[in-house]
């Protein structure tokens, strides 16, 4: 397998950009967030998000390790591309790390969105959220829950500070 094969299987997919990041890696993006990395210094190493399910089952075969620094978000590393995962394999687990960041994107910033504004001929609206508000001078609290204050004392709190005296 080559980094040509890699960034054809990447370019396949929807608005999917390239960038190279840290000197030698190369990152394929949606929406400006990565979903695979690629080393471009031999050995060419690849890594990748999975979910939690797989990435344990891919962690236990030889030549796949947590990625470096982006394990904790459920990123693997194939140590030297091509040497473990096939060719279609890796074409699923690539489709899958996608499919999971645009899952976490905007629904204004995921791919097609857009599109299918423009389609229907109407533009993108925000829906406004309306809440109804006590009336003036009505509190949201219990008088339970308000604290008193010396200038706010009931007749029973009067009369008892009186007898105190």
């Amino acid at each position: 397998m080559t980094i040509e094969t890699v960034r054809a299987i990447c370019r396949s997919l929807p608005a999917v950009s390239e960038d190279l990041k840290w000197g030698s890696d190369l990152c394929f993006l949606v929406a400006k967030k990565m979903f695979v990395v690629v080393n471009l210094e031999p050995p060419h190493q690849i890594a990748f998000k999975c979910t939690p399910e797989m990435f344990g089952e891919l962690i236990e075969r030889p030549g796949i390790i947590p990625a470096p620094y982006m394990a904790r978000n459920m990123w693997v590393m194939e140590e030297t591309l091509g040497a473990t995962l096939a060719r279609d394999e890796l074409e699923g687990l690539v489709r899958a790390s996608y499919d999971l960041v645009v899952a976490k994107l905007p629904r204004s910033k995921q791919p097609g969105a857009a599109q299918s504004n423009r389609s229907r001929g109407t533009a993108s609206t925000r829906s406004v959220k309306t809440t109804s508000k006590p009336p003036r001078g009505t509190s949201t609290q219990s008088n339970a829950a308000k604290p008193r204050t010396s200038a706010r004392l009931t007749t029973s709190t009067r009369s008892r500070r009186a007898r105190q005296r």
